[in-house]
């Protein structure tokens, strides 16, 4: 991969997301749980970790993304939320695990998640957590949703081996291999799974195998990782040496400057999040109760996870750009100046010329 250099880029991004933000009022009683229970896990993590994992509101990210809901799953949320964070960072990004050895620790996860009984004499804490919330979550959902569920972590797992894999490059991926990939790496495939338990009823197989609910689902996925590539990429540079990111794979693909490569990156996930809305809407007109509800927990999640992330200390700026507040959630500073767009860069309604996600454009069966 290409040695990483700090851009001369501007740090913030401002994102167009016409959804309306919300917040589960026992959001922070729900981080609150999460953090004193990862504390419980004998994480082999150090103080400087841990005070980092302290500030990434938890309650935030699932309160927001998820404002609807039983309180039961939602903590169970928070909780899975927190391990996945301390897994990223512990075994992930920073301590450089080789794709050996992610192999051998996600193929023991999703053994337990099979399977709970199975077991270790030298099983890992974050195996042993995961075991924890796959446990608690049987307890409300149905053996259809804990098997999609289950299915998602499959394809989480599979994309933490493949970013382990590219760190190990020489160069960057390819644009039409970075984006499918990236969405399974990012985590959201569990996430968009917990929405019917969350909810205490979901949609049925048949309507989420529908190929414009799977289209919208996957770019409910691509623009979370989208998004996170665009506020996390100063982080990732600084504490991982990592430009794993749109921007870069981009400004490789295109050969252009980092500065140009961000504006085609803005555009197209505008492109995206112009037709996520217009799917969005043309679903949801004729849908009724479960299906609804998860159409419309999608929607939370685009922008719950922007809202969460504009005022998580996990992403705050340096001291020196001023940005030094504590107001709102635990763990937040103030939202940057100019982080929402009033309108899409592109409005284009055409497919992008990515091949493995063109399909997206497809229209909607009747």
């Amino acid at each position: 991969m290409a040695a990483p250099t700090m851009p001369r880029i501007p740090e913030t991004t401002s994102f167009y997301c016409p959804i309306r933000p919300a917040v589960h009022p026992r959001a922070a009683e729900f981080g609150a749980i999460a953090l004193s229970w990862l504390e419980e896990q004998d994480l082999d993590i150090d103080a400087q970790q841990r005070r980092r994992l302290t500030q990434c509101d938890f309650g935030g990210l699932t309160g927001r993304t998820m404002p609807y809901g039983l309180p039961g799953p939602l903590t169970i949320t928070a909780k899975l939320h927190a391990v996945l964070f301390a897994l990223d960072d512990g075994l992930c990004d920073e301590a450089k695990a080789t794709p050996h050895e992610l192999a051998r620790e996600t193929s023991r996860v999703l053994r337990v998640l099979e399977a709970p009984a199975s077991a270790w004499r030298d099983e890992s804490p974050y195996t042993a957590a995961l075991r924890g919330v796959r446990l608690e979550l049987q307890e409300y959902a149905s053996p259809s949703q804990l098997r999609r569920w289950v299915e998602g972590m499959r394809l989480y797992m599979s994309g933490l081996v493949w970013e382990a894999a590219c760190r190990r490059d020489c160069s960057l991926p390819s644009l039409d291999d970075y984006i499918p990939m990236w969405m399974r790496a990012i985590g959201m495939a569990p996430s968009t799974a917990l929405i019917g338990i969350v909810a205490g009823h979901g949609p049925s197989d048949a309507d989420l195998d529908r190929p414009a609910v799977r289209a919208l689902t996957e770019m409910t996925w691509t623009l979370v990782a989208w998004d996170n590539d665009f506020y996390s990429r100063r982080k990732e540079i600084e504490r991982a040496a990592d430009n794993l990111n749109l921007i870069d794979v981009l400004a490789q693909e295109r050969d252009c400057g980092l500065l140009r490569a961000q504006e085609e990156a803005v555009a197209l996930r505008d492109r995206v999040m112009v037709r996520f809305l217009r799917l969005y809407q043309q679903l949801r007109a004729p849908a009724r109760g479960s299906l609804r509800l998860y159409l419309d927990g999608l929607a939370h999640f685009v922008r719950g996870h922007l809202d969460w992330a504009s005022t998580c200390r996990r992403y705050a700026p340096p001291p020196e750009t001023g940005i030094t507040g504590t107001a709102g959630a635990p763990g937040s500073v103030p939202p940057p100046e100019g982080w929402w767009a009033h309108a899409p860069s592109d409005t284009g309604t055409e497919p992008l010329p990515v091949p493995s996600i063109a399909w997206w454009w497809d229209e909607p069966e009747a």
